[in-house]
């Protein structure tokens, strides 16, 4: 029998209410009677005296059996000058804990709602409080991740920004005044081209030797590059004439007409002889000077106007001949005027010349270069004995100098930055495109880091509620153990005080 004592009872948490019904501690209908418990509960505690120990039972708690026996030992203090010569009570609040303490006892109610309370907190409310928790945790660290990634893509905007006002070599503070501001710049960098060319004259010499041995090639070869190089980025009046212009003058935007730019007509009106005109004054034609306006013209001949009249002549007379000029005629003798003032590496069609002139005289230095590599053959040797000197004398340390100074040029004239110039210059659409293109990167970052800020407060408002929840959770773990240890000590006493262990309680 000592053994049997101390063999503990272990009973499954959530097999708890199923237990005591079973082993008939409690009534199958205990929640019907806890209905009308609580009912009584509410409406005692309407009526309570102040008192600290009470106001904290009260609040923030689910009031159950063993507070409400705390209850009633604190009103035996507060109300025992109620209580009458028989040891009863006539204080009415005494009468109603004492009957909701009596209705709790009774069928052992208060056992079955305690029980229900630790399930629902073991099955429920902690499982989902900290599954909250968890939640917030697991937002805060994906808000956290979406945060760098904002982070890092509005730097990235950034730092492609102004990599690209690198490549069109602004600082991006003011990108269309800076754009604009480049095409000044464009005519002294074709200089600058146009003297690095006067030093291609031995390349050439190669390139124009070596077709006239190896082809018999008479005409001239890479002719916009040969006049470049010997008078450099000369006007198209100079390409065109052959003669340096006297006057050069480059053409000007299109200006508004007159009507567009004020904003007023002209209102010729007809005057009429017998009307005034806007002044007030009478113009009648033929008039005196003393009356008015003499103008000198008569519709009638007579014999007065002798030789002043006007003949406006015959109808049938012999029309005038009119002779159409071609366009630029009318241009005098040495003066560049509209499209002959621009230079030859401003205008699109003879600067695409002088590019794949360059490029071609490119390919034939690479080429020779190859062929120079394999000329050590017999064969080889003999084919150039009769060469002019200028190809006998090259080397291939020379050639590739050659090679150097026209790659150099070539990359010069061919950069993004130039490229982008020309196009600059060629269409002032081009300067809004790309500034709206460059601002698109800015905004883009802009709101990468608009979207970056509401996500960092989403994160600050999880870690808040997180918390919230975590002293709830807290709490909630606390209680469930008291309740453990009450459910645990009152089945003890059924059972002749043996140790009774509820499993399963994790909280």
């Amino acid at each position: 029998m000592a053994n049997v004592q101390n063999l503990p009872i272990d009973i499954q948490t959530s097999k708890l209410l199923d237990w005591l019904v079973d082993r008939r501690h409690c009534n199958l209908k205990w929640q019907s009677a806890v209905k009308v418990i609580r009912e009584k509960i509410n409406s005692a505690i309407r009526d309570m005296p102040e008192n600290e120990e009470i106001k904290h039972l009260l609040s923030g708690s689910y009031i159950h059996y063993f507070h409400c026996l705390r209850i009633v030992e604190i009103l035996k203090g507060t109300e025992a000058s109620s209580k009458n010569i028989f040891g009863r009570y006539s204080s009415q609040r005494m009468k109603d804990w004492q009957e909701i303490v009596s209705l709790y006892e009774k069928d052992n109610t208060y056992l079955a709602e305690l029980s229900s309370l630790l399930v629902r907190n073991v099955s429920y409310e902690g499982p989902a409080l900290r599954k909250q928790v968890a939640k917030m945790q697991q937002l805060q660290h994906e808000l956290s991740r979406r945060e760098l990634e904002c982070q890092s893509a509005a730097a990235d905007m950034r730092e492609r920004f102004y990599s690209s006002c690198k490549q069109y070599g602004i600082t991006g503070e003011n990108v269309a005044r800076e754009l604009q501001a480049l095409v000044k710049e464009l005519p002294t960098v074709l200089e600058e081209v146009g003297r690095k060319a006067s030093a291609l004259d031995k390349p050439i010499e190669l390139y124009s030797a070596f077709t006239q041995f190896v082809c018999a090639w008479s005409e001239p070869v890479l002719p916009m590059l040969m006049f470049v190089q010997r008078r450099g980025n000369t006007t198209m009046y100079e390409w065109r004439t052959g003669t340096a212009p006297s006057l050069i003058e480059r053409p000007v935007e299109d200006e508004a007409p007159l009507d567009m730019v004020t904003g007023e007509s002209i209102d010729w009106g007809v005057l009429d002889s017998a009307k005034g005109d806007d002044t007030g004054h009478t113009v009648e034609f033929g008039a005196s000077a003393e009356d008015g306006v003499d103008w000198g013209i008569t519709l009638e001949p007579s014999a007065e106007s002798g030789s002043d009249a006007i003949d406006w002549g015959e109808m049938d007379a012999a029309p005038l001949d009119i002779e159409v000029l071609d366009t630029g005629t009318d241009c005098p003798e040495g003066v560049a005027r509209g499209e002959d003032a621009l230079t030859l590496l401003e205008t699109p069609a003879t600067r695409n010349q002088f590019i794949n002139e360059l490029m071609e005289l490119e390919l034939f230095l690479c080429q020779r270069l190859s062929e120079m590599a394999e000329e050590g053959n017999v064969v080889a040797m003999s084919q150039f004995q009769l060469a002019p000197s200028v190809i006998q004398a090259q080397t291939t340390g020379r050639v590739q100098g050659m090679l150097g100074e026209v790659r150099a040029l070539l990359e010069q004239l061919t950069s993004v930055r130039m490229q982008h110039l020309f196009m600059i210059q060629a269409s002032p659409r081009y300067v809004e495109r790309v500034s709206e293109t460059l601002q698109h990167k800015l905004k883009q970052a802009d709101i990468l880091l608009l979207k970056r800020a509401a996500l960092e407060e989403r994160r600050q408002e999880a870690l808040q509620e997180q918390a919230r929840l975590e002293p709830r959770v807290d709490l909630l773990a606390e209680r469930t153990r008291h309740l453990q240890t009450l459910i645990e000590a009152d089945i003890s006493k059924r059972y002749s005080n043996r140790p009774v262990n509820l499993m399963g309680v994790n909280v």
